[in-house]
């Protein structure tokens, strides 16, 4: 796949806590300029997910956006996504039937130098990395890396682009792309905002200015 993977990744992410649904959420990242948005639908029921991932296949095609389905190449493929964002315990690239691979680019989460080295002899078309800062948008075990870690995890994964992902807001977009990310993801800036395209709109301006 030869898509850029630059840029805003707003992930649409279907927890309870944020006042907007998934597809709400993908729809003001369209229309607030994100060049990816990312389906993480963790609770819903596959039918459920489905219909979401058709809405927002169709609402980043209008857009001009890339869209993206996290952990799963099955409902990625249903969509019609260009990306799946795959996990460190998702199905490996390596295992995707070669007939898949050819339809869909691969990105896949990192969080440290070894799981960035290991992601460089995967067949992956991007590499996130993080969490950058602090970050309470979703579980897990690991303390924020910094902005040193992102800068080697670019030069690691050359000539990879990295999505840097992890507590970041629009005071911090500058900060990212100066330690040579591609591209920033980012889930409850948007979702948990008042107005989730203003944060959008935020967020790419902030990108675009650095």
């Amino acid at each position: 796949m030869t898509a850029h993977w630059g840029g805003l990744h707003v992930l649409a992410d279907d927890d309870p806590r944020w006042p907007h649904d998934p597809v709400d959420q993908a729809l003001a990242a369209c229309a607030g300029g994100a060049a990816v948005v990312q389906l993480r639908a963790k609770l819903a029921t596959d039918r459920v997910a489905l219909a979401w991932g058709e809405a927002i296949r169709a609402a980043t095609r209008r857009a001009g956006a890339l869209f993206c389905v996290n952990d799963r190449i099955d409902l990625a493929l249903a969509c019609g996504a260009d990306g799946v964002h795959l996990g460190q315990e998702d199905v490996p690239p390596a295992r995707i039937p070669p007939d898949w691979r050819a339809r869909i680019a691969i990105g896949r989460s990192t969080h440290a130098p070894e799981e960035v080295a290991r992601a460089c002899q995967e067949a992956v078309d991007y590499v996130a990395f993080g969490p950058v800062f602090e970050t309470r948008s979703k579980e897990q075990p690991f303390g924020a890396r910094g902005l040193e870690a992102l800068a080697l995890a670019v030069a690691r994964a050359a000539p990879r682009p990295v999505v840097a992902i992890g507590g970041i807001d629009a005071s911090r977009v500058a900060q990212v792309r100066a330690a040579g990310a591609a591209g920033f993801a980012v889930i409850s800036a948007v979702a948990g905002a008042a107005s989730p395209e203003a944060a959008v709109r935020e967020l790419a301006h902030a990108w675009a200015s650095g």
